[in-house]
């Protein structure tokens, strides 16, 4: 099922949580020391219980006004013009990438990150869709399975291959004009609609131009080209509704090139300050981009 409304908030706390402890736990022991298996047993116990309430929350807000269950799937590929197979697939990459940072401050071995550390925004998303599978007001989604899958192989296939990520996934928004027409759908104040609004979301793909071009000296290290993907006039999952209450608009796909920044590139010595930007990078920077959508090409000053 999709990612918006409550779920897409305890996703972001999960990331601001996972970027915290790592940061914290990195001030300790840098990576590629030996093992410190205190500390591996703190962080692995910090993770699951941050899961573990996380879990808890999802049930108190989004399932336990529905019956439960056997087992069933759901067919929600054609929702929302895929925005939410893409936001999956974005907290997956992420809270993967802030789990193997996790394991290797421990001094795990780079196999064993991946392992334990790199799958698990694909474990806990996959727990999401089990509690799916079992509500019967919802059901377990292949598309939602797949979308968590490609996240996690982004980054972990990245990690393994080049011990870097040449390509990050990120996130960025700007209010629409729709959510006004349906704020119970779309939120009804500003913090809601940044959560649940796909209207006003792009997701990137950001690629880190210095990594591709390693002997172009003029580039600097932070610098990125960053790749989005956005859909706009939506009023409803599948389609939206009719009635003189609501505007007759199209529904389209929107791909934008703009410049982008690796946060985790700035060279910076304060903990606090890297803290914030370990928490930015899964942040897209506002910046000028070149929009195609609905058969239009537009440069936009800046887009959020």
């Amino acid at each position: 099922m999709t990612i918006s409304n409550s779920r897409f908030s305890f996703f972001f706390l999960l990331i601001i949580f996972f970027a915290g402890i790592q940061q914290a736990n990195s001030q300790v022991l840098p990576v590629d020391t030996v093992l410190n298996k205190k500390r591996l047993y703190l962080m692995t116990g910090a993770e699951a219980i941050a899961i573990s309430a996380t879990y808890s929350g999802l049930y108190m807000l989004w399932y336990k006004d529905y019956s439960l269950g056997r087992f069933h799937t759901f067919n929600d590929n054609s929702e929302w013009l895929q925005m939410d197979k893409v936001g999956h697939a974005t907290a997956s990459y992420f809270v993967g990438k802030l789990g193997y940072d996790l394991m290797r401050g421990v001094g795990l071995d780079k196999r064993n990150s991946l392992i334990y550390g790199g799958g698990i925004g694909l474990f806990y998303l996959t727990g999401v869709e089990i509690m799916d599978g079992f509500s019967n007001g919802w059901g377990f989604s292949y598309g939602d399975m797949i979308a968590n899958t490609a996240g996690a192989a982004l980054f972990i296939g990245q990690q393994w291959a080049f011990d870097k990520q040449i390509v990050s996934m990120k996130f960025s928004y700007s209010p629409s004009l729709y959510a006004p027409y349906r704020p119970d759908l779309l939120g009804d104040n500003s913090i809601q609609r940044a959560l649940k609004d796909y209207n006003g979301q792009t997701y990137w793909l950001s690629v880190n131009l210095k990594s591709l071009m390693p002997d172009q000296k003029i580039l600097p290290d932070w610098l990125n080209l960053a790749f989005g993907y956005g859909a706009n006039g939506m009023l409803g999952g599948f389609s939206n509704p009719t009635g003189s209450e609501y505007p007759q608009i199209e529904r389209y796909r929107q791909f934008y090139i703009s410049p982008d920044i690796d946060w985790t590139r700035v060279p910076v010595k304060s903990k606090y300050l890297k803290f914030a930007l370990e928490v930015l990078s899964f942040i897209k920077m506002p910046a000028p981009a070149l929009e195609l959508g609905n058969g239009k090409v537009r440069l936009r000053a800046i887009h959020f």
